[in-house]
Protein backbone atom coordinates (compact mmCIF):
# COMPACT_ATOMS: atom_id res chain seq x y z
CA UNK A 1 0.00 0.00 0.00
CA UNK A 2 1.38 3.88 -1.48
CA UNK A 3 0.78 6.55 1.78
CA UNK A 4 1.43 10.10 0.53
CA UNK A 5 1.80 12.75 3.10
CA UNK A 6 1.65 16.30 3.17
CA UNK A 7 2.67 19.01 4.87
CA UNK A 8 3.57 22.88 4.58
CA UNK A 9 0.13 24.46 3.89
CA UNK A 10 -0.85 27.48 6.01
CA UNK A 11 -2.15 31.06 5.68
CA UNK A 12 0.51 34.13 3.78
CA UNK A 13 -0.02 37.31 2.99
CA UNK A 14 -0.10 37.98 -0.98
CA UNK A 15 3.49 38.21 -2.42
CA UNK A 16 4.69 36.18 0.35
CA UNK A 17 5.88 32.28 -0.58
CA UNK A 18 4.97 28.38 1.18
CA UNK A 19 7.04 25.36 0.67
CA UNK A 20 4.61 21.99 0.47
CA UNK A 21 6.29 18.57 0.89
CA UNK A 22 4.85 15.22 0.28
CA UNK A 23 6.42 11.92 1.68
CA UNK A 24 5.60 9.26 -0.06
CA UNK A 25 6.00 5.29 1.19
CA UNK A 26 4.94 2.23 0.52
CA UNK A 27 6.10 0.14 -2.66
CA UNK A 28 6.82 2.76 -4.55
CA UNK A 29 8.03 1.68 -8.67
CA UNK A 30 11.14 3.21 -9.51
CA UNK A 31 10.47 4.87 -12.47
CA UNK A 32 7.18 6.85 -11.64
CA UNK A 33 5.30 10.79 -12.01
CA UNK A 34 5.42 12.89 -8.91
CA UNK A 35 2.66 16.14 -9.17
CA UNK A 36 0.79 18.97 -7.48
CA UNK A 37 -2.69 19.76 -7.99
CA UNK A 38 -4.81 22.43 -6.50
CA UNK A 39 -8.70 22.34 -5.84
CA UNK A 40 -9.91 25.74 -5.42
CA UNK A 41 -13.41 25.71 -3.45
CA UNK A 42 -16.71 24.81 -5.79
CA UNK A 43 -14.35 24.43 -8.77
CA UNK A 44 -12.51 21.04 -9.87
CA UNK A 45 -9.21 20.09 -9.33
CA UNK A 46 -6.53 20.79 -11.64
CA UNK A 47 -3.00 20.23 -12.46
CA UNK A 48 -0.33 23.22 -11.07
CA UNK A 49 2.97 21.03 -11.84
CA UNK A 50 4.51 17.44 -12.70
CA UNK A 51 7.92 15.74 -12.21
CA UNK A 52 9.20 12.79 -13.21
CA UNK A 53 11.47 10.31 -11.43
CA UNK A 54 14.40 11.89 -14.33
CA UNK A 55 13.61 15.14 -13.20
CA UNK A 56 11.83 16.57 -16.20
CA UNK A 57 8.99 18.90 -15.38
CA UNK A 58 6.05 20.72 -16.36
CA UNK A 59 3.78 23.31 -15.07
CA UNK A 60 0.80 25.51 -15.53
CA UNK A 61 0.68 28.51 -17.44
CA UNK A 62 -0.96 30.71 -14.36
CA UNK A 63 2.35 29.19 -12.00
CA UNK A 64 5.33 29.24 -14.53
CA UNK A 65 7.68 31.15 -12.82
CA UNK A 66 6.69 31.75 -9.94
CA UNK A 67 6.29 27.80 -8.56
CA UNK A 68 9.19 25.80 -8.42
CA UNK A 69 8.55 21.44 -8.21
CA UNK A 70 11.47 19.56 -7.41
CA UNK A 71 11.75 15.64 -5.84
CA UNK A 72 14.18 13.92 -3.47
CA UNK A 73 14.22 10.28 -4.94
CA UNK A 74 16.03 8.90 -1.90
CA UNK A 75 13.17 10.12 0.14
CA UNK A 76 10.33 9.65 -2.29
CA UNK A 77 9.74 13.21 -1.40
CA UNK A 78 8.43 15.79 -4.16
CA UNK A 79 8.52 19.73 -2.93
CA UNK A 80 6.29 22.50 -4.51
CA UNK A 81 8.16 26.50 -3.75
CA UNK A 82 5.42 29.01 -4.21
CA UNK A 83 6.66 32.23 -4.39
CA UNK A 84 4.90 35.39 -5.20
CA UNK A 85 1.47 33.62 -4.19
CA UNK A 86 -1.92 35.83 -5.02
CA UNK A 87 -5.38 35.12 -3.63
CA UNK A 88 -6.24 33.13 -6.80
CA UNK A 89 -3.36 30.44 -5.56
CA UNK A 90 -5.95 29.96 -2.25
CA UNK A 91 -6.92 26.11 -2.48
CA UNK A 92 -5.91 22.50 -0.96
CA UNK A 93 -2.99 21.44 -2.92
CA UNK A 94 -3.02 17.53 -3.39
CA UNK A 95 0.06 15.41 -4.34
CA UNK A 96 -0.49 12.87 -6.69
CA UNK A 97 2.22 9.93 -7.31
CA UNK A 98 1.38 7.55 -10.39
CA UNK A 99 3.03 4.91 -12.51
CA UNK A 100 1.95 2.54 -14.92
CA UNK A 101 -0.28 0.32 -12.30
CA UNK A 102 -0.52 2.77 -9.89
CA UNK A 103 -1.75 5.91 -9.03
CA UNK A 104 -2.05 7.52 -5.75
CA UNK A 105 -3.28 11.36 -3.98
CA UNK A 106 -2.32 12.27 -0.50
CA UNK A 107 -4.93 14.04 2.03
CA UNK A 108 -4.52 17.67 0.68
CA UNK A 109 -3.19 20.89 2.45
CA UNK A 110 -5.02 23.79 2.43
CA UNK A 111 -3.32 27.23 1.56
CA UNK A 112 -4.50 30.16 1.94
CA UNK A 113 -3.35 33.59 0.53
CA UNK A 114 -4.88 36.71 2.05
CA UNK A 115 -5.08 40.38 0.01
Amino acid sequence: QVQLVESGGGLVQAGGSLRLSCAASGSIFRVNTMAWYLQAPGKQRELVATITSGGSTNYADSVKGRFTISRDNAKNTVYLQMNSLTPADTAVYYCNLRWSLGNYWGQGTQVTVSS
